[in-house]
């Protein structure tokens, strides 16, 4: 029951008792050497195939479809009705049913069906931690013997209560079986392989697996066994790759939460639209299909375009006023404010205590003019704080009364103080948004960090632009991007669409701090603005919204209050 490889040509049969007539004699040796010649025919079909299969196998990355291909072929070697692969959990406990095959019964079940398999794992060592050896898959895990069973219903000391009980619902007859260990180059058990109801070719009828068809199917668990290993360890460092990735994404979630959902929106547009370009099949992307490994790239590229952020300070990343650093310095300007106005009230109480003898009307004057003075000193302080806004456009008008409020002073302690220090006066004239040049360095800094480390990764060949992508962008097609002034030809087609899908979020966003969401229709109007201005791509901005991508990610991600476009409202593209 149990069997080593055996004599893959076989033997001859030597006769006695006698002397056999000519004929007959003849027509033995001629069976013999027509017997021997199919069974060389045979040999050489196999190890062609085998070569073949050997090829195929170590150019399949898919698990999936490399799990059924080693069923079929393994089936299409040995004539075999039924099929089943288990492989070996990550914790060497179980073997997992990844492929089950019945061409009889008409079931195919895991690998790239669609269609899992829902029975319970095979136990490899009992509850008491004893081995398994009475289920036949988990004997061969546990020995890496070979097993090979002309008929079930007759073999002796395995359990197959589970075949019968399967025959009896089904009407299916379980006869002949192979089962054979999958083990890798390290000596390391994978996986076990198990065939059912070999098939005569000539007859169709079942017979017992053949010695010539053990052995090929032996090689090809050994050839998979590799290839498997390959896979793992390819699917393995991607999970690295992906883990890395996560764990960056949630260090950045813990220092500013609205950048990791900005990530995360962005990996979703710019890959809706890659998908749609994929989609076209006239226009400039006709001819265009991005492979799954060039989607995967742009993808992970989508999740890294930011991970430089991660080194970039809080209160810059997170700037929602003109005067916020660590906090909102308008609470400082608001007490400083009211301690000029108590200066000054003090001052003129002073001068009044001075004047003996003031008449009525004198002390009337003063107090009249530290009315007016209080009320002046608020009036500043509100168009002070009105300009901590970053919603309020700077003229040259509110910069130069900034400028003269900050040149005023007022004495504490005897020491000549500004109403407004340096920096304060430089944030408060900041023209649009909340950043000043330095800090806009700042944040800037945050691609040339992202291309440093990206680039310090061993990405393998197929996601090695990753980095230039996620480096890119923020480029802009005449140049004037940053950090690398890269445009026009040499700013890729991938880079394109990351850069559409980071403004379009940008401007759509509902979760930052220093802004109010930005309606539909106004952050369209502003992206035509950026085509027109030569900073975005023209066709992707024209398949982005004639697609109605932008149309479909607005609503899954933005408020309704943003969803106020229509037929009218939305730009012509270019237009």
């Amino acid at each position: 029951m149990i069997e080593a490889p055996g004599d893959a040509v076989g033997t001859t049969k030597k006769t006695t008792g006698g002397t056999a007539p000519a004929g007959r004699a003849q027509n033995e040796d001629g069976e013999c050497v027509e017997s021997l010649r199919t069974r060389v025919a045979e040999l050489t079909e196999c190890l062609e195939r085998l070569t073949d299969i050997g090829l195929a196998l170590s150019g399949e990355q898919s698990r999936d479809r490399l799990f059924e291909m080693i069923v079929d072929l393994a089936r299409s070697i040995t004539g075999a009705d039924a099929g089943t692969l288990y492989i070996v959990d990550d914790r060497g406990s179980y073997l997992e049913w990844v492929v089950m095959q019945n061409d009889t019964m008409g079931v195919r079940l895991g690998g790239t069906s669609g269609r899992p398999i829902l029975l319970p794992p095979v136990r490899l060592y009992g509850p008491d931690g004893a081995e398994n050896h009475a289920n036949v898959s988990s004997h061969v895990a546990l020995t890496r013997e070979v097993v090979n069973i002309g008929d079930v219903y007759d073999a002796q000391g395995f359990d197959f209560a589970g075949t019968r009980k399967y025959d009896a619902s089904t009407g299916y007859r379980s006869r002949s079986m192979l089962v054979i260990p999958m083990v890798n180059h390290e000596g390391v058990i994978i996986g076990v392989l198990q065939l059912l109801n070999a098939k005569d070719r000539r007859t169709g009828e079942v017979a017992p697996f053949s010695p010539i068809g053990l052995e090929s199917v032996r090689s090809l668990a050994s050839q998979a066994a590799v290839a498997l290993s390959n896979t793992q360890l390819i699917n393995g460092l991607r999970d690295l790759l992906y883990s890395f990735m996560r764990s960056i994404a949630a260090a950045i979630d813990a220092k500013s939460p609205y950048t990791r959902g900005h990530i995360d929106r962005v990996v979703d547009l710019t890959m809706r639209i890659a998908t749609e370009v994929n989609r076209q099949s006239d226009g400039p992307y006709a001819d265009i299909r991005f492979t799954d490994d060039e989607l995967e790239e742009l993808k992970l590229a989508a999740w890294m375009h930011d991970v430089g952020k991660i080194t970039t300070p809080v209160h810059v990343v997170d700037k929602a006023t003109k005067l916020q650093t660590i906090f909102d310095r308008a609470k400082v300007v608001r007490t400083r404010f009211a301690l000029i106005t108590q200066t000054l009230r003090a001052d003129r109480l002073q001068r009044l205590l001075k004047a003996t003898g003031a008449g009525r009307d004198v002390a009337s004057a003063v107090f009249n003019e530290m009315e007016r003075e209080g009320k002046a000193i608020a009036a500043d302080l509100e168009f002070v704080l009105s300009c901590n806004s970053p919603g309020e456009f700077m003229t040259d008008d509110r910069i130069a009364r900034i400028r003269e409020i900050a040149a005023r002073t007022y004495v504490d302690g005897g020491e000549s103080l500004p109403w407004l220090t340096p920096d304060e006066a430089d944030n408060l004239c900041i023209r649009k948004g909340t950043l000043t040049d330095a800090e806009r360095r700042i944040i800037e800094n945050h691609i040339v960090v992202t291309i440093d480390m990206l680039s310090r990764l061993p990405f393998p060949k197929k996601l090695s632009r990753v980095p230039e992508f996620a480096g890119a962008h923020h480029e802009k097609l005449d140049g004037t991007g940053y950090p690398n002034h890269i445009g026009g030809d040499a700013l890729s087609l991938q880079a394109r669409i990351l850069a559409v899908a980071d403004v379009f979020e940008a401007l759509t966003a509902r979760d930052r701090p220093y802004k109010q969401a930005m309606k539909l229709s106004q952050a369209m109007r502003i992206l035509d603005g950026m085509v027109k201005d030569h900073h975005v791509d023209p066709d992707v901005f024209e398949l982005f919204a004639k697609s109605g991508v932008y149309r479909d990610y607005a609503v899954a991600h933005l408020a309704p209050a943003q969803l106020d476009d229509g037929p009218d409202a939305r730009p012509k593209p270019g237009a």
